[in-house]
């Protein structure tokens, strides 16, 4: 499946996304130094069913770049242009760890756009501990200091199909523009309360997903924006990391069809 270039309305500049499939529209957003391609296990899937587009982050394969310096909310205002440009309507909307972070964003600024909206391994509130690591790896990378296998060891196990999964990770992460990657970086780190107390804003079905072992995305925080949410509901996936979606394949697309046939109101729910 071959990326397609558009020109998205000023300031915003290209936009390159994968789209495949037929129906309702379901828009994915990856997370830093990943790109559309990260999602292919649920486009292959979710794509007999509806519509598929799988974004290019703000400068992240063929996308251009946000301004340095910009925040979480200029990214959100960036999916808005999206949704505009493309006429998008009545969206189920997937985000994974910094796209998990404009998918809540869109979701608290615009829920009357969607239908529903998913978050893997998305962050919350994190810890003065965790806060002052990621935004120091934020300065770091900033500078030009950048160490991929430190994540890359943190994100994956031992096993053939969790290094299977790191040797595609590493291939997109060694392709990353090293500018955009800086400052979506920046925003990531500096992104987890923007808007933490907006969650009872969000009106749509809430789906949040994580692994036990994810120690960036805990299953705590995973809890808590589910329960933070009327229709909300947590998924925390046993033996796996960072990269579910990549990782436990099978279970995160069995949840995320589920999620996009859910009608009704959410409870709080999670699974092993």
């Amino acid at each position: 499946m071959t990326s397609t270039i558009r020109q998205l309305s000023e300031p915003y500049g290209s936009l390159s996304y994968r789209e495949v499939g037929h129906g309702r529209p379901l828009v994915l957003v990856h997370g830093v130094g990943m790109q559309s391609a990260a999602w292919g296990p649920q486009i292959d899937a979710l794509s007999r069913s509806h519509r598929v587009i799988a974004l290019d982050m703000p400068g992240h394969g063929g996308s251009s770049p946000l301004p340095e310096g910009a925040e979480l909310p200029d990214f959100v205002a960036w999916l808005a242009a999206v949704f505009r440009d493309l006429d998008l309507e009545d969206v189920s909307l997937g985000g994974h760890s910094m796209g998990a972070l404009i998918a809540l964003g869109f979701a608290v600024e615009h829920s009357e756009r969607l239908a529903r909206v998913a978050l893997l391994n998305g962050v919350y509130r994190r810890s003065i501990a965790a806060r002052s690591a990621v935004e120091a790896r934020a300065d770091e990378i900033k500078a030009g200091i950048v160490d991929f296998d430190t994540p890359l060891s943190r994100w994956f196990g031992d096993s053939p199909s969790e290094q299977a999964a790191r040797g595609d990770v590493a291939e997109w992460l060694g392709q990353v523009d090293l500018a955009g990657y800086a400052t979506a970086y920046g925003a990531f780190a500096r992104g987890d309360q923007v808007y933490a107390d907006r969650l009872a804003d969000i009106t749509c079905p809430f789906l949040a997903i994580t692994g036990d072992g994810d120690p960036n995305s805990t299953p705590e925080m995973t809890h808590a924006m589910a329960d933070g949410v009327a229709h909300g509901r947590a998924l925390v996936i046993s033996g796996h990391r960072h990269m579910v979606n990549l990782t436990a394949p099978d279970v995160v697309t069995a949840a995320m069809q589920e999620w996009l046939d859910w009608c009704e109101e959410g409870s709080a729910d999670d699974r092993d």
